[in-house]
């Protein structure tokens, strides 16, 4: 079977992607005794059974017994250790036209693009703060934003920062590998949605408009050799707990195939942008659906990351992190030359958590975590 077509067929034949009518009645049928079982059952061990438990209506009463859990589990496979990072903005130029996002093609504000120098002379800066762990982010911008360029400003990074991840838009097995030949041992590519329609509503137009492309990519990514495979959905475009069993499910099916590649969940949700408007999102969800959604995952993925960004605001952070988050951002600029000039082009999402690097590594001693500026050393790797 392609690449790909796999994860495809196993959402398919679950109806995870389509006509989930099926799995709303599952969802309201759990009861009290179901969810206890699933707390019973061995800590970070997947089942689709489980996981509809831990995110149906009822498990919002066990939110304190999934949170011992959860944390007894991170801390037995992670230690309590918090890697930072930060996010480099490449480029708000694109060729998409998505409905949730500030760098939508059909919206008119100040775009920018960095050169090689002026990425370098960021991710400068982001070195003097303490960071050695960094995420190129950009827009589809191919003809900028190239192959080229990427492998060029990757081998220049590497001179100082331990991991490179990138997210940016969906590449080839070929053009991964080129990447990871570079020195990038990361991607991350959200789904945005697992549900076909929204998928389609959300996306008017561009590349990212093809649903079964964009669900191959971390095939793609793991048949390249990528050491860290990050997943996720953008929070507001569908029903939170469907989008978490369909997430699960390809998850689950990542860790069987690909079992070199280390799987990350990330949990961003829509956060107010240019262009954007609330209104137009239906399935927005509580905190409480937030720290429900990322419990129930972590307790059936032991070893998965759980990252949380600035899109959250400070106390809720400050909160997740005893709760199993193994990664989080600090001091985010979302605009390309943030860093060096906050003001100088727009944003593709207003962040929340304002406070600096030092700050959030003030806030995570005084609960008692260790910081992690620098993942691995490269002699490790070559030994």
């Amino acid at each position: 079977m392609e690449m790909g077509d796999a994860v495809r067929d196993i959402l398919a034949a679950g109806r995870l992607d389509a006509d989930r009518g099926q799995w709303q009645q599952r969802l309201r049928d759990v009861t009290a005794r179901d969810v206890e079982a699933a707390l019973a059952s061995r800590a970070g061990s997947y089942s689709l059974d489980k996981l509809v438990a831990l995110v149906s209506p009822v498990a919002e009463d066990y939110l304190e017994p999934m949170a011992r859990i959860s944390r007894r589990l991170t801390i037995q496979r992670f230690g309590r250790t918090i890697r930072l990072y930060a996010p480099l903005y490449l480029s708000s130029y694109c060729v998409n036209r998505c409905r949730y996002c500030g760098f939508n093609q059909g919206n008119t504000f100040t775009r920018a693009r960095l050169s090689i120098d002026e990425a370098l002379a960021e991710a400068e800066i982001l070195a003097a703060e303490g960071f050695r762990d960094i995420l190129l982010v950009s827009s589809e911008d191919k003809q900028f934003i190239s192959i080229d360029y990427l492998e060029e400003l990757a081998g220049e990074l590497r001179k100082t920062f331990s991991f490179i991840g990138v997210e940016i838009y969906q590449m080839t097995v070929a053009h991964y590998r080129r990447l990871f030949e570079a020195g990038v041992e990361g991607v991350t590519l959200y789904q945005e949605t697992y549900d076909r329609a929204a998928y389609a509503h959300y996306h008017r137009a561009g590349p990212k408009a093809d649903y079964d492309l964009r669900l191959r990519g971390p095939d793609d990514m793991a048949g390249a050799g990528m050491r860290e495979i990050g997943l996720g959905v953008l929070l507001g475009l569908a029903d939170w707990r469907l989008e978490a069993l369909a997430l699960g499910a390809h998850a689950r099916y990542l860790t069987k195939r690909y079992w070199q590649s280390h799987i990350s969940f990330s949990f961003p949700r829509l956060r107010p942008a240019s262009g954007v408007s609330a209104a137009e999102f239906p399935h927005l969800l509580t905190d409480r659906n937030l720290v429900q959604m990322m419990l129930a995952l972590r307790l059936c993925f032991a070893d998965a990351g759980i990252v949380i960004s600035t899109r959250e605001p400070a106390p809720l952070r400050d909160h997740l992190v005893e709760l199993g988050v193994t990664r989080m951002s600090a001091g985010s600029r979302t605009n390309p030359g943030g860093y060096s000039g906050p003001e100088s082009s727009s944003e593709q999402f207003e962040v929340h958590d304002q406070r600096s690097p030092a700050e959030i590594g003030t806030m995570l001693k005084e609960r008692g975590f260790d910081l992690v500026w620098k993942d691995w050393d490269r002699a490790f790797l070559q030994v």
